[in-house]
């Protein structure tokens, strides 16, 4: 199957295809072009899309932390990747088969030039040999008709009696020159007609076939080229599926690390303020003038400026608490955080102290290093002088002992804000057992008690006397002391719930440390409190440790 063989005749047509060819690889590689843009275009506008929708860089505080926000990142995060994939998709497409198939189409157009010129050339050298073959049959033929005539002339004068000899004898040397050129021409209308013949061969042949076939071979690579670039079309993308489905699964992975329990706690942890809700306002009875001379066997009630004075320091405390649910009371930021409701301050002194620990062992780390260098250069003073490193050791060591301080006084702030949550989370428990002795408790005379403190309770005070708190459990046994512990540093124990030393006091262990760095001790006097755990040299009894 061969096009020299098969369309000997179909120069033309076969032109015409070959163009056609050629124009159909630039309308592909135009389409490339197309899609390269649009693969452009797709991944800048999820990249602005991604761009916008990211969070701006703020604060750690303003940060938001729940889970459903960090997978929404990490999710943009994918398909800001997903994005650098179809950017690899272009260019690869705009390398492999937009570049191949321009640098081809010009290749492509020159060789189809140089093979229509050849088969041009060999049509025009067969039809120059079919024209001198031509020309010489004709006058051959021509010369055929000349020697006709003078041989009928000839006969005509010498059949004729009036002819002269004269005459005759001139018609037959003209008919002898006009067959001898007859003969002539014959010979060169052969010669002629054998050469294009010859050349007519060589032409269908040899030449044409050669031709048509380069063509042939011409058409047969530039459907090969196209049949790569649709395969290299593909596979521009399927490289980049690999890649394409971790980012996808990246974005399933996101959506599964939701946690709804944790952004609910986290809610609680951003707003919970640590006060107590409002507690039950006190029955106000009116009628005590009028029951004042019944017997004792009724209802009786205490004095009236009594219960006013009552009344009025159990609203007063319930309403130092109600701040919360109105409007935040104003005021500049303090130092220790008193501005912030409880759990919120408790949040933030902790926080500070964590600061602060990271910057002490950062401190600690650089002492360490600077006193290793001091001790190098005292071993080689060759290497430095070691006085020249006793500024920045004394600098660190002030940093050390600033922060200590600083660690030792946000503790103290935190250990306060920790016994105020502690103390009223024991006396809310305990509010409520008595609130439910109170409904049904009676005197052995069947009366009412006349205690009204007892009668109706208010709720505690949000800064409420350590004896107020001691005072319910004034009958408890007291704490079995389970070691001792001797005072390394004073500590003043102005904060509620701590209890003041001096340098080398022993004191009683009645409670261990339980990880937040307070332990809890008490004098000979039996007064109790938490002392830092930091502050003193503790010795637990054998037969107590660890119980």
């Amino acid at each position: 199957m061969s096009w020299g063989t098969e369309l000997w005749d179909q120069f033309d047509n076969l032109d015409k295809h070959t163009q056609w060819g050629i124009d159909f690889l630039e309308k592909y590689a135009k389409f490339v072009k197309e899609r390269i843009e649009i693969e452009q275009n797709y991944a800048k506008q999820l990249r602005n899309l991604v761009k916008k929708y990211c969070p701006k860089r703020s604060s750690k505080d303003e940060e938001p932390r729940f889970t459903s926000c960090i997978a929404f990142f990490n999710i943009l995060n994918e398909l800001n990747d997903y994005a650098g994939q179809r950017e690899v998709v272009a260019e690869e497409m705009g390398h492999r088969v937009y570049g191949e198939l321009m640098r081809y189409s010009h290749d492509l157009k020159t060789e189809r030039k140089m093979h229509l010129q050849e088969g041009r050339k060999a049509q025009q050298y067969l039809d120059m040999c079919w024209k001198q073959m031509d020309n010489s049959k004709k006058k051959f033929e021509r010369e055929c008709r000349e020697a006709e005539k003078a041989q009928q002339s000839y006969e005509r004068l010498d059949n004729d009696t009036n002819a002269t000899k004269a005459d005759v004898e001139k018609a037959k040397q003209q008919l002898n020159l006009r067959t001898h050129m007859a003969d002539e021409n014959k010979n060169e209308y052969a010669a002629q007609l054998q050469n294009f013949n010859g050349e007519q061969h060589k032409h269908y042949y040899i030449v044409i076939p050669q031709i048509y076939k380069q063509l042939q071979e011409m058409d047969e690579r530039r459907t090969i080229k196209l049949s790569e670039c649709y395969k290299g079309f593909a596979d521009s993308e399927r490289k980049v599926i690999p890649i394409i489905s971790k980012c996808l699964e990246g974005m399933i992975l996101a959506a599964k690390s939701v946690d709804e329990h944790r952004d609910s706690q986290l809610v609680i942890d951003c707003f919970k303020s640590g006060f107590e809700p409002p507690g039950d306002f006190p029955f106000e009875d009116y009628s005590q003038n009028i029951y004042r001379t019944i017997s004792d066997g009724t209802i009786s009630t205490p004095k009236q400026e009594g219960m006013r004075i009552d009344s009025k320091t159990t609203v007063g405390k319930a309403k130092g608490k109600l701040w919360l649910f109105g409007k935040k009371p104003k005021g500049p930021a303090m130092e220790d955080f008193s501005h912030l409701p409880p759990e919120q301050r408790r949040k933030k002194l902790q926080q500070r102290i964590d600061e602060l620990n990271r910057e002490l062992q950062k401190e600690t780390d650089q002492k360490d290093a600077l006193i290793k260098m001091r001790d190098v250069y005292e071993k080689n003073p060759q290497m430095g002088d070691p006085s020249s490193l006793q500024p920045k050791l004394a600098e660190t060591m002030s940093n050390m002992d600033r922060l200590r301080m600083e660690i030792h006084k946000n503790e103290a702030w935190l250990s306060e804000v920790e016994g105020k949550v502690a103390a009223r989370t024991d006396r809310r428990h305990s509010s409520d057992i008595n609130h439910l002795v109170t409904q049904g408790r009676e005197s052995p005379e069947g009366s009412y008690t006349d205690d009204a403190n007892q009668e109706v309770r208010g709720p505690p005070q949000q800064h409420a006397h350590p004896n107020e708190f001691d005072d319910e459990f004034e009958d408890d046994d007291p704490l079995p002391a389970i070691g001792h512990c001797k005072a390394i540093y004073p500590f003043d124990g102005h904060n509620e719930g701590t209890l003041a030393m001096k340098e080398g006091e022993i004191l009683y262990i009645i409670e261990e440390d339980k990880g937040d760095g307070w332990t809890r001790a008490r004098r000979q006097n039996g007064e109790e409190g938490y002392v830092p755990t930091s502050y003193i040299d503790v010795t637990l009894e054998k037969n107590s440790k660890g119980s």
